[in-house]
């Protein structure tokens, strides 16, 4: 009898200690400080690539502010839509954060991903590189009146990256809104589409402040507007598209983001880490090189996913006029 009560008490406290374990386990998972691993930043596009430079520019800081290493993973294919899937077969716990251009928003307009805009979150902005509106420096056109004006008679040509791209929905909402004609020339590259601009090949170009900025400052490009609301502090004497009555900005942004489902302090805390990481002078002086700054560009949970939804909302209306989208 004594020995079966010996025996009764230790699997007593046996059973409670492995219970009071199980207990400090599954509260250790509940409140388990964020980040305790490595983050991986998808990118849809290769290795060396502007997006894949942006993000390793944003984590060299972001890493100490979370005390975790980073690592960008490419996931090409379908303009996101492989980034997307991707993303669909990790946890939803701020451990895969996605890296976002207006390539993931078209595609998910055109119902070629598994996600729908709803399951976007933004987590912080990296970029918004605004649109110019530029002729060669030896063209006819010196004003964006006068541009406006020649189109109304017959539809010039107009270079663009691609079909359906960022420059081609800009254009688009720029002649609706100006009700002019036009005619796209896709080039494949913003490179290429400037390039054609130098040799005469085109009438005009919509190319981003970084892209074109040292053409418009050495007079190669005559930039008639800036499709944005306010003129850029580095170019004072370029007019906006809204100056000229037409109420349209178009921009190439980059971004991160985390599907819908991951808890939201922990978005907090990667967007704090982020913005504070991005206006650090190492981000700001990547921004600075491109004729950008933090104050233009970084934004922060709140500012950059009201900013995807209406670029979405933009883009999928844009598509739907060009008949763009799939039946």
């Amino acid at each position: 009898m004594k020995t079966g009560h010996k025996i009764g008490r230790r699997g007593i406290i046996l059973a409670a200690a492995g219970t009071l374990a199980s207990a400090i386990v599954l509260t250790g998972a509940i409140g388990e400080e964020f980040p305790s691993k490595p983050i991986e930043v998808v990118i849809h596009s290769k290795y060396g690539g502007g997006t894949d430079v942006t993000a390793r520019m944003m984590m060299i800081r972001t890493r100490r502010e979370l005390g975790v290493d980073m690592a960008v993973v490419s996931k090409r294919g379908g303009s996101g839509a492989k980034a997307h899937q991707y993303a669909m077969s990790k946890e939803r716990d701020g451990y895969t954060v996605l890296a976002l251009t207006q390539s993931h928003l078209y595609t998910i307009a055109r119902g070629k991903s598994p996600l729908t805009i709803d399951d976007v979150v933004g987590v912080a902005r990296a970029m918004d590189d605004p649109t110019f509106i530029t002729v060669a420096g030896n063209s006819s056109y010196k004003t964006l009146a006068d541009l406006v004006a020649a189109s109304k008679e017959r539809p010039l040509n107009w270079g663009v990256a691609q079909i359906g791209g960022t420059e081609h929905i800009g254009l688009a909402q720029l002649a609706k809104a100006a009700g002019m004609q036009f005619k796209v020339v896709p080039f494949g590259s913003g490179a290429q589409m400037v390039q054609a601009l130098m040799s005469g090949a085109i009438d005009a170009t919509l190319p981003n402040v970084s892209e074109a900025g040292s053409q418009v400052k050495d007079g190669s490009f005559r930039a008639l507007a800036v499709m944005a609301e306010k003129r850029l502090a580095d170019y004072p004497d370029v007019p906006t598209t809204f100056e000229n009555g037409y109420e349209v900005k178009t921009s190439t942004t980059r971004g991160y983001w985390v599907l819908k489902g991951t808890p939201p302090d922990r978005i907090e805390k990667l967007s704090k880490a982020m913005v504070k990481a991005m206006n650090h002078e190492v981000f700001a002086n990547y921004l600075k090189s491109a004729g950008l700054t933090p104050e233009d560009s970084v934004a922060g949970h709140e500012v950059w996913d009201k900013h995807i939804k209406e670029e979405y909302a933009k883009a999928y209306d844009a598509l739907k006029e060009l008949d763009l989208l799939d039946k």
